[in-house]
């Protein structure tokens, strides 16, 4: 049997095969599906070969920011879609920081093509990955406060 850590993980590799794992073969096509026609329309995967090689600058030119934008929100869903259904985040509010990462990486998008943070343009790649990392933490802050207060969740 799949752990919710396992499920959780093969959403990280590729959105909807948690959904798989879990048995939700419908909802494992459509965020695959979704996935697929995001990536696409957002030519995401020659923007990674293009950052990859350093070439920051090409990735931001081919990079369809319109629809890349969508893609935080469904890959974060589909990550804690997975591990909530396997029995994961039990515990109130454990969708923080799956959430917050969602907001923070959608702001990266929005500034990769002009944000130079250390006079280093990062580009619509490596911006967004190192919002990640506030975008966790901010979500564990906001549940251990309102966890600590015992506000329930809606």
């Amino acid at each position: 049997m799949a752990t919710s850590t396992e499920r959780l993980l093969w959403s990280i590799a590729l959105p909807g095969f948690g959904q798989f794992l879990n048995g939700k073969l419908i909802k494992g096509l459509v965020i695959v599906f979704l996935e697929f026609l995001i990536n696409v329309q957002a030519n995401f995967n020659g923007v990674i070969m293009s950052s990859f090689h350093g070439d920051i600058e090409k990735a931001i030119a081919e990079t369809d920011y319109l629809w890349l934008m969508f893609y935080p929100c469904l890959y974060f869903f589909a990550m804690w879609d997975s591990f909530k259904d396997a029995g994961g985040g039990k515990n109130s509010y454990a969708f923080l920081p799956f959430v917050s990462s969602a907001y923070f990486v959608t702001v990266g998008c929005i500034y990769s093509s002009t944000f130079k943070p250390f006079g280093v343009l990062l580009g619509p790649v490596w911006l967004p990955l190192l919002c990640v990392i506030p975008g966790v933490s901010v979500g564990f802050f906001l549940m251990k406060i309102l966890r600590k207060k015992h506000i329930e969740p809606f």
